[in-house]
C-alpha cells in the first residue's frame, strides 16, 4: 500500500486532530467557540480554517497543482495575518501536520517500511511552509498599508477641519463676513 493511500484512509482522523491542534493556538474561550460552533455563518473563521486544512491535506496527498494549493493556503493565511499572532505562531499550523501524522501513523510506517515516503511527504510540508511564509508577509504588508492609509486619511481630515477654524479674532471676523 502506498503512503498516500494510507493517508487517505486516515484522512478524517488526521484532519480532525490537525484542526484541534490549530485551535490550541487560540485563547481557550475562542478555541472552544471555533470548535463547537458548526454553523459557517456564525463561525466563519472556524469553518474557513477547517475547510482550508482539509483542502490542504487533499492537495498534499493528491499532488494538487501549486496554484490550487496556494488558494487553499490563502484562506487560512488571510485569517491568521490579521490576528494577533507572531509570524511563527501564525504559520505553526503547517508543521502541526507532521506531528499529527507521526503520532497517528508511526506504527504503520514501521510495519510497512514507509519511512522514506514519509520523509518525502514531510519535504512537501516544508515547501508549503515556505510558500505560506511568503504569503503571510504579503498579507501583513497589506494590513500595514491599510492601517497607514487609514491614519493618513484621518490625519488629513483633521488637518482640513483645523484649517477651516479661524485662529485669530481677525480671521473670525473675516469668516463671519464671508458667510453673509
Amino acid at each position: 500500500m502506498k503512503f498516500e493511500e494510507i493517508l487517505s484512509q486516515h484522512k478524517p482522523a488526521l484532519v480532525k486532530k490537525w484542526f484541534h491542534l490549530v485551535l490550541r493556538t487560540y485563547p481557550e474561550e475562542t478555541a472552544t467557540f471555533l470548535k463547537n460552533e458548526n454553523d459557517p455563518f456564525a463561525n466563519p473563521v472556524g469553518a474557513t480554517i477547517f475547510k482550508g486544512i482539509e483542502d490542504l491535506f487533499d492537495g498534499l496527498i493528491k499532488e494538487g497543482n501549486h496554484k490550487q494549493i496556494s488558494s487553499f493556503l490563502d484562506r487560512i493565511i488571510h485569517i491568521r495575518a490579521v490576528q494577533e499572532f507572531t509570524p511563527a505562531q501564525a504559520l505553526s499550523f503547517i508543521f502541526m501536520l507532521k506531528k499529527v501524522i507521526r503520532d497517528e501513523l508511526k506504527k504503520e510506517f514501521k510495519e510497512k517500511e514507509l519511512f522514506d515516503e514519509f520523509l518525502t511527504f514531510e519535504s512537501k510540508i516544508d515547501e508549503l511552509a515556505l510558500a505560506a511564509f511568503n504569503r503571510y508577509v504579503e498579507c501583513r504588508e497589506k494590513v500595514f498599508e491599510l492601517r497607514a492609509n487609514e491614519v493618513k486619511n484621518r490625519y488629513s481630515g483633521l488637518v482640513r477641519r483645523l484649517n477651516r477654524i479661524p485662529k485669530t479674532p481677525e480671521e473670525k471676523t473675516k469668516s463671519k463676513s464671508y458667510k453673509k
